[in-house]
């Protein structure tokens, strides 16, 4: 066993609703995980248990209250839930991917500048970035008819594939995934299984919700259920 690429410490989330007299939402307490190099560790549970919150505090979305969140960044360990914005933004260029379920479309911009757009953030040949992005593009069934245009008036499925291309043209060490197959049909959805597969076999660390019990099943290496918490304080 290898040294962990991320390792969660006593972590504690919880939210403050201002507009409700200051109720406290309690969401974890305390939580441990720790996830290897090549390893898939698939987020289970009720909804309300916290699975997104924590993919988001895995992205430095959210703060929480306590505990450290540990990611190897260049070789270093670095504790995101204390890195200042500069470093943060550093470990999401180079080490952190995150795949949404809904893509951020930024208008005008052209699809296949956009699934570029990681690796040009890295300073990557252009016309080489653009050839990756392309070669995605393919595999997730966006025809070269769409990548001009910008993405903003695609169906949910085309965006999510879209989103999908952005997310693995880096070889980001740690992938965080929120259903990434949600919008997809079964072709789709297998190109996605076969991108995951490969992330990991490349030894990418990974940790994803996937509410299809298949899809699950096809890539998780280990399931951590999540507990529901007393909510209200």
């Amino acid at each position: 066993m290898g040294t962990p690429v991320i390792e969660v410490k006593n972590l504690t989330k919880q939210f403050v609703l201002h507009t409700q007299h200051g109720a406290v939402i309690r969401v974890f307490e305390n939580l441990n995980l720790t996830v290897d190099a090549g390893e898939c560790v698939v987020l289970t549970g009720p909804s309300g248990t916290g699975k997104s919150t924590l993919l988001r505090a895995l992205y430095a979305n959210y703060k929480p209250v306590s505990g450290e969140i540990i990611v190897r960044h260049e070789g270093e360990p670095i504790d995101i839930a204390a890195a200042d914005y500069r470093l943060m933004l550093a470990i999401r260029r180079r080490t952190i991917g995150y795949v949404s379920q809904f893509l951020r479309v930024i208008p005008r911009v052209k699809t296949i500048d956009l699934v570029a757009e990681p690796l040009l953030a890295l300073e990557h040949d252009p016309e080489d970035a653009r050839r990756r992005a392309a070669g995605l593009l393919l595999r997730l069934n966006i025809g070269a008819n769409l990548w001009e245009l910008p993405p903003a008036t695609f169906s949910g499925g085309e965006q999510q594939r879209v989103n999908l291309a952005r997310g693995f043209i880096h070889p980001y060490p740690v992938l965080l995934l929120d259903e990434p197959t949600a919008s997809l049909d079964a072709g789709n959805r297998a190109t996605v299984i076969d991108l995951i597969r490969e992330a990991r076999d490349r030894g990418a660390a990974i940790v994803g919700i996937f509410h299809d019990q298949e899809v699950r099943d096809l890539v998780a290496d280990r399931l951590i259920h999540l507990q529901p918490v007393e909510k209200v304080m």
